[in-house]
């Protein structure tokens, strides 16, 4: 039963969206509804400004890693803590709570890569950082991070389970980020710190 109940409660929390309550809590409004429609960190930023931002990137990481470890601490075999990173990130990203319609899951992403392999993970978010500081775009730095992993995961010798775990959660955050993609290239992506108002 373990098998079954562990990636379901993994879902479930990952399905908490954070974004949306502190922006309701705080400013009344559906963080859907502002900016890039986006219920994350960056558009909780946006809408409600740095310290609530900060809590909900927590929050997100939180429901990454906290699944992961759980598992981890119950003896979950190789196959179902692969499964409990990926249910996490999925619950992110189509969370049962708020109709399917979630965020773009990096920070949960980084969350349960954590769990899994610490210091390729720490190297990662320091990766997306930098990227952010230098070009200012969360999302170029977001994609090029979490691609980063699966890369150094191999780099650090870790079992080949785990790379292959990180290389389908890196697909799934990497396609939720099509539309930045598109943006980017074609000159018209937001850069961090740049007012928006309504989402489009």
């Amino acid at each position: 039963m373990s098998d079954v109940l562990l990636p379901l409660g993994a879902y479930l929390v990952g399905s908490i969206p954070f974004s949306f309550v502190v922006v309701r809590l705080l400013r009344g409004v559906d963080v859907r509804r502002v900016g890039s429609g986006n219920a994350g960190a960056t558009n909780a930023l946006r809408a409600a400004g740095l310290a609530p931002a900060l809590a909900v990137l927590v929050l997100d990481i939180g429901k990454g890693v906290v699944p992961v470890m759980l598992a981890r601490a119950w003896g979950a075999t190789p196959t179902v803590l692969g499964t409990v990173a990926v249910a996490a990130v999925l619950g992110h990203l189509f969370p049962i709570y708020i109709g399917f319609r979630g965020g773009k899951g990096v920070a949960t992403a980084l969350g349960a890569f954590g769990g899994l392999a610490l210091w390729p993970t720490m190297t990662a978010a320091a990766a997306i950082l930098t990227m952010i500081l230098w070009k200012r775009y969360v999302s170029l730095g977001s994609i090029v991070g979490i691609a980063l992993v699966p890369l150094l995961m191999l780099g650090w010798q870790r079992p080949l389970w785990e790379v292959g775990v990180a290389a389908a959660i890196a697909v799934l955050v990497v396609a939720r980020h099509s539309s930045n993609i598109q943006r980017l290239r074609s000159g018209t992506e937001r850069r961090l710190g740049e007012r928006v108002g309504v989402a489009r």
